[in-house]
């Protein structure tokens, strides 16, 4: 939300998934800058602990999923760009979750992202982890601030998982390839925002949000001067050749 209110000159949010319930960590709306109106589909983890259990630490039920695929019809319908903020360390695992079809939601969202036929420009902002992530992450531009990390799953889950020791977690972190700039070798992602060394503050947020600004500027003229067509295309061959890449680097 504190990028929301910087980068967008008027911002109007949206609820529900109109089949179960309006679930928090994911913040859908109709925001505007200039004269160019967008849509945002984005995750909240909240900023003290009051705000990280009404928005459940920012990990997703499929409801929230459901919510952002409800205003990706409505978007593309529209023909209004897709703004998408990744911040999460996963969908939420509970049972109920699992019982309303959390891998299907999921599913269901990088399938409807893959094929919507307007632009599509998503930006990582912080931690962008497991199907959370992935579920927000099919887009035309992908964006990460410099400091965040965007992978399968945390260190400490990687080294358990593998090693059955989560305190190697800097080892699992070394090999997962997890920064903005292993990614961009990778050509996971497009490009990177810098920051200040020390991470973004709230002192930074307007400096960040502003470079974030002018570059969703760019990339919506950039991006709307193409078929939507070829658009479509390119978005799918993005992401059904990137394993081949990563594969030759290997």
């Amino acid at each position: 939300m504190d990028y929301i209110d910087v980068i967008f000159d008027e911002f109007m949010e949206l609820h529900g998934d109109r089949t179960f319930s309006d679930n928090k960590s994911i913040v859908c709306g109709l925001a505007r800058i200039g004269e160019q109106n967008y849509t945002i589909i984005a995750e909240q983890k909240g900023r003290n602990t009051k705000e990280n259990i009404e928005r459940n630490f920012g990990m997703p039920n499929p409801e929230s999923y459901k919510k952002g695929i409800r205003f990706m019809k409505q978007a593309e319908k529209f023909n209004r760009p897709i703004i998408t903020f990744i911040d999460t360390k996963g969908a939420y695992p509970g049972i109920g979750a699992e019982e309303r079809g959390q891998g299907e939601a999921i599913a269901r969202s990088m399938f409807e992202l893959s094929k919507l036929k307007t632009p599509v420009i998503v930006i990582v902002i912080g931690e962008a982890s497991s199907g959370g992530a992935l579920a927000l992450g099919v887009g035309d531009k992908i964006i990460m601030l410099e400091n965040a990390v965007y992978s399968v799953l945390s260190p400490e889950g990687y080294a358990s998982i593998l090693w059955k020791d989560a305190s190697r977690k800097e080892e699992a972190a070394e090999k997962m390839k997890l920064t903005a700039h292993d990614l961009l070798n990778f050509k996971v992602i497009d490009e990177i925002i810098k920051e200040p060394i020390q991470g973004v503050e709230r002192n930074d947020m307007k400096e960040i949000s502003e470079a974030l600004k002018a570059r969703i500027i760019e990339l919506t003229k950039e991006l709307k001067s193409k078929s939507i067509e070829s658009l479509v295309k390119a978005r799918y061959e993005k992401f059904r050749n990137m394993g081949e890449y990563i594969k030759e680097e290997n």
